[in-house]
């Protein structure tokens, strides 16, 4: 994990990509952001670049492949799992057995999207600020 390196925001509404965007940009956060509109994108950039992101934010449920097939993807993948990229997952779903699945696969959060703009900020900052300050293998 770098602190400096890219956000990865996978999503498949355009909406929500949307309103992360703004979000990063009110907490003046200055890591470049990349999004994906499912996993499978997403897998073939964390395979192929040196880049080291800073953290990942995955929705749940998205086409071609989804937030809990492409943990598993990076859990399997020897050269992603070295990395160690914190993964997490922000859902409008937060049906528990969702949440219980989530968590077999080594993440390292699940957050269910708030509803208003000043919640939502609210709780990508305490994110961003929780993995700021953590300590890391790749720091």
């Amino acid at each position: 994990m770098s602190a400096k390196g890219p956000i990865i925001l996978i999503d498949d509404d355009e909406d929500d990509q949307f309103l992360i965007k703004n979000v990063l940009e009110e907490l003046e956060v200055p890591n470049k952001l990349i999004i994906f509109q499912n996993g499978l994108e997403a897998l073939h950039y964390l395979q192929h670049t040196a880049d080291q992101p800073f953290l990942i934010f995955c929705d749940v449920n998205m086409p071609v492949m989804n937030g809990l097939e492409l943990r598993d993807r990076i859990e399997q993948n020897e050269y992603l799992k070295q990395k160690a990229i914190p993964f997490v997952f922000v859902s409008t779903s937060g049906a528990s057995e969702i949440v219980k699945i989530a968590y077999t696969a080594t993440i390292q959060g699940f957050f269910k999207k708030e509803t208003n703009f000043k919640e939502f900020t609210r709780q990508f900052k305490l994110i961003i600020e929780y993995w700021q300050c953590c300590l890391h293998p790749n720091k």
